[in-house]
């Protein structure tokens, strides 16, 4: 098996950990997560990161911009259960490129790794027009916490 070098690096240090408790409408009849959900999870994991780094959803519209997800994976290991107050840790991935990597690790109650995955958002300005360079105060946002 070839294994693919990895492209570009987590920055492990800007790593933020966010609970997640599972609600009832999450779960099939079983009581088990249905799998769509964990998707929520990471978006509930970027939000947490956003707000805490100071590049929310809302910050980014701030400077004209949109960041939609044109790319998502998500790997299940284990299955999270109604009531469980599981945690999910967000990293984004330094890049050159005009996007935002963020992975995700999901732990269950017993810390037990849960769900494994991976977004990818591009920038896109108030037009609709996808931007090739990163914009300025996303630059300035890595100069300041340390990345490229």
């Amino acid at each position: 098996m070839i294994k693919r070098k990895e492209q570009y690096k987590e920055a492990t240090n800007l790593t933020i950990s966010h609970p997640i408790r599972v609600r009832f409408n999450e779960t099939d009849p079983l009581g088990i997560v249905w799998h769509g959900y964990y998707i929520t999870y990471f978006e509930d994991g970027r939000e947490a990161f956003g707000r805490h780094h100071g590049i929310s959803y809302l910050d980014v519209d701030k400077h004209g911009f949109t960041t939609p997800i044109v790319k998502s994976v998500c790997e299940h290991k284990l299955s999270l259960r109604y009531g469980d107050v599981a945690r999910i840790e967000t990293t984004i991935v330094d890049s050159p490129a005009a996007k935002m990597i963020f992975r995700y690790t999901i732990f269950d109650v017993n810390e037990n790794v849960a769900c494994t995955g991976e977004t990818v958002q591009v920038f896109l300005d108030h037009k609709g027009e996808l931007m090739l360079t990163n914009p300025s105060f996303f630059l300035d946002w890595k100069a300041k916490v340390g990345l490229k």
